[in-house]
């Protein structure tokens, strides 16, 4: 593998592999399995309808549905024929899928059968879409999608496909307003597949596991690895335990997932946790990883290689990575970085307000320069000239610091940073405090408004057991300046999140701030 060229464009591994081990397993889904000849002669047909309902090049197609290997097959097919494919997150309202809809301009949307009720009530509000194609997840009689496949043509790749040529229109989750386009190309996902999979390979044998949503960079980036190395992978519909527990019964052994996923495995007990011994590699990022929590899966699985991700939707997902290495052999502290940037990636840390690159140690805004970096938000030229300098580096909005070796601390994004009296607060800090404490099973820290000093830091958690207001905060006061510990803490049964993971920071700053100046975004 490792002497083939690296791609160009995006669907030349699948043929690759379609001729180098036609009879071999490619894709596994629920009790569906496609070889590497069938999976790229079902792309190879699926092109061919794309093309006769006039699908050229700089068109957009969209995917609505949970994990299918249809949207990967489309996402592949369309590129093969210059266009991208928008990947819709499932779990949005009506509202919000017509305006990621029309915002892509798809001319062609692909939609479960679970969703099409949903479609039919908004058509009339699709004012770019032409045709629907319903897909199920089991295929068979009734299949829209499947009698497509049956009775197109295979084509070939377009002779006028350009390796910058958008292939994903991944929309981000909005948390600033309407949901932004990423447009990512040939180049860019191919250059992620080749840099983030640098310090962990496969093994004749492997499966690689794909279970993050593909609406999601972990879902649609990571299946990717699985087609460059000529892996077979197990997809599943849902990221939950009897899914996951499937598939690793399938053979699966390598993954990427979020850390909350690993809380409930070693909620389930032995024998959920000695089932997930079985994957040798377990990726894990899109949201913070606990460091108790952390602790405990290392324990509970020595033999897993654990590697950390961080990244940003902007660059295809994986930007940097803390390794198998740092997680058994490293001091601990370093389990709180996010490790060292990828090959063909550069990092800088900069002053926000100076924009002047900031020294060794010191936090500043994380800004990248890599191939990995997207063409520009779809339809919103101000907002990529603000998110990419003239010289190309991508502002992420994120506050970090890089320490003597090189590693990355990710400290909170700009717009979380709570300002105390004058003082810089990052929620982080106070978070990974917190997250210490034995009843503490989940935190978010927030900025609330305070007359005397604008803003004060504000704990909402939730807990295992009993723990007061008044013990927590005592808690972090023997652990942190006084000015960066909690002056108020709420205590709830589960703390919102996004379909990614991530906390959602902003609803439960809304009701302390609906009304003022300061934004709660």
């Amino acid at each position: 593998m490792s002497e083939l060229p690296d791609p160009r464009f995006l669907d030349e591994r699948l043929a690759h592999w379609a001729e180098a081990k036609p009879d071999a397993e490619a894709m596994t889904y629920f009790d569906r399995s496609w070889t590497w000849a069938e999976w790229n002669d079902r792309v190879r047909r699926l092109a061919g309808a794309l093309q006769q309902r006039g699908i050229t090049r700089g068109d957009v197609v969209s995917f609505l549905d949970m994990n299918h290997p249809a949207c990967v097959e489309l996402t592949l097919a369309a590129a093969s024929l210059g266009a991208a494919n928008a990947i819709v997150n499932f779990r949005l309202a009506a509202d919000e899928l017509d305006y990621v809809i029309n915002d892509s301009g798809a001319k062609l949307l692909i939609v479960g059968n679970d969703f099409a009720p949903t479609i039919e009530r908004i058509r009339d509000r699709l004012t770019t879409v032409e045709d629907i194609i319903t897909v199920t997840p089991e295929g068979g009689d009734g299949d829209e999608y499947e009698a497509l496949l049956a009775e197109s043509a295979p084509v070939g790749r377009a002779a006028d496909v350009q390796s910058d040529d958008p292939v994903i229109i991944m929309y981000s989750s909005g948390t600033t307003g309407r949901p932004k386009g990423v447009q990512i190309t040939h180049a860019n996902l191919i250059a992620h597949t080749i840099n983030a999979h640098n310090g962990w390979s496969f093994d004749e044998g492997d499966k690689n596991m794909v279970s993050m949503p593909l609406f999601h960079v972990g879902g649609s980036s990571y299946v990717q690895f699985g087609i460059h190395h000529g892996v077979p992978s197990v997809m599943t519909r849902e990221v939950d335990g009897a899914a996951l527990a499937g598939a690793i019964l399938k053979g699966a052994n390598r993954t990427f997932l979020v850390p909350a996923v690993l809380a409930k495995v070693l909620d389930a007990g032995e024998d959920a946790v000695k089932l997930f011994g079985a994957l040798k590699t377990f990726v894990y990022g899109a949201s913070p990883m606990p460091l108790p929590l952390l602790r405990a899966a290392l324990k509970a699985w020595p033999n897993t290689d654990f590697i950390q991700v961080y990244g940003l939707t902007e660059v295809c997902g994986v930007i940097s990575q803390l390794l198998p290495e740092d997680h058994r052999e490293g001091p601990e502290e370093r389990l709180v970085s996010a490790g060292r940037v990828i090959p063909n990636a550069e990092v800088r840390v900069v002053d926000p307000d100076s924009l002047e690159e900031v020294a060794a140690g010191t936090q500043g805004e994380l800004w990248f320069r890599t191939p990995q970096l997207m063409k520009g938000y779809h339809n919103k030229p101000e907002a990529t000239t603000e998110a990419i300098t003239d010289d190309g580096w991508f502002r992420t909005g994120d506050i970090g610091r890089i320490d003597d070796e090189g590693y990355l601390f990710v400290e909170d994004r700009l717009k979380d940073m709570i300002i105390s009296g004058g003082e810089n607060i990052y929620s982080i800090e106070v978070e990974r405090v917190l997250a210490e404490h034995p009843a503490v099973v989940d935190v978010a820290v927030i900025g609330v408004p305070d007359d005397k000093w604008g803003e004060v830091v504000k704990a909402v958690v939730s807990v295992e057991g009993s723990a007061t207001e008044e013990e927590i905060i005592g808690w972090c006061r023997e652990r942190l300046a006084a000015y960066k510990c909690p002056k108020s803490v709420d205590i709830t049964d589960e703390l919102p999140r996004n379909p990614t993971g991530k906390i959602l920071k902003k609803e439960l700053r809304k009701p302390y701030w609906e009304g003022r100046e300061r934004a709660t975004v």
